[in-house]
């Protein structure tokens, strides 16, 4: 029975090389895009925070004016 070796030569090995430094390169772009997106999360949530905050301010400010003018 034959051996088989497989038989390496420059390009091969830089067609590997390319495909790794690709499969790194995708790794690190879903990883910051992971943080982007957590940040955004983040932000988000801060975002609907200040507008409940608002939205309260102006109910509360409007309940106040009715009270005061009711006797």
């Amino acid at each position: 029975m034959p051996e088989t070796r497989s038989f390496l030569c420059a390009p091969g090995l830089r067609i590997e090389a390319q495909e790794r430094l690709s499969e790194l390169q995708f790794a690190q772009l879903n990883q910051a895009l992971g943080k982007i997106e957590a940040t955004m999360e983040r932000l988000e949530k801060r975002l609907w925070l200040a507008v409940y905050g608002v939205v309260a301010t102006v109910l509360a400010t409007a309940a106040q004016s009715l009270l005061a003018v009711s006797p």
